[in-house]
């Protein structure tokens, strides 16, 4: 066995592995670091394929802010998850009847999969000599497909200024910000001295 194949199995092991743990984890926050630790080992398989950008996104996006920010927001929020698992039991029929239909469709997919032998042999464009993945890739994304490339740029900013719009609203009672407001403060304004006597104190009214 050389080296490539046992990183191969420690890879696929480790991600079968910490997939498994991040379904029966009782505690959340255990399910997600498991959950990281997989993304990692699946990197790492991306790695041995030879397609480094992949397992760079997939460090970077999904670890690196998905995962992490499940991580925050199960450890910042109080969830009662004990009340969640109160009547488990009597949804645990209908849960099983749905997983076994998908069972059946996932084994009646994989029987009848077959692989194109034309499909096969079609030619494929070979990456120039000198040139990584990563280099190919972004050639290709930022001259044959740049318009798309912005136009799914500005569907996503669209998106989020509506999130921002749809989600901010004037509460009472709640001071907020007004940038040309404190651009146009002057030193008078936003200071004041005051002359405190030696061994006096501070008066009353300056607390």
């Amino acid at each position: 066995m050389n080296a490539a194949a046992a990183f191969f199995y420690l890879f696929a092991g480790v991600t079968v592995a910490s997939a498994f743990m991040v379904v029966t984890s009782r505690n959340p926050v255990h399910s997600v670091l498991f959950l990281i630790l997989a993304f990692v080992n699946a990197a790492g398989l991306f790695v041995l394929l030879g397609a480094e950008f992949l397992a760079m996104l997939l460090v970077v996006v999904y670890v690196g802010a998905v995962a992490v920010l499940f991580l925050f927001v199960v450890m910042m929020l109080d969830v009662d998850f004990a009340e969640f698992r109160q009547g488990f039991l009597n949804y645990l029929p209908i849960g099983a009847l749905i997983g076994f239909i998908f069972a059946v469709e996932l084994l009646m997919v994989l029987g009848a999969w077959a692989i194109d032998p034309q499909l096969v042999k079609a030619p494929v464009a070979a990456i120039p000599t000198g040139m990584t993945n990563t280099e190919a890739l972004g050639r290709v994304l930022y001259t044959q497909y740049v318009y798309y490339f912005q136009a799914a740029g500005l569907v996503l900013l669209v998106a989020m200024i509506g999130a921002i719009v749809l989600t901010l609203r004037d509460r009472k009672g709640i001071k907020r910000q007004s940038v040309p407001a404190q651009n146009a403060r002057t030193k008078e304004a936003a200071m004041e001295v005051k002359q405190v006597p030696s061994r006096a104190g501070v008066p009353e009214e300056m607390a």
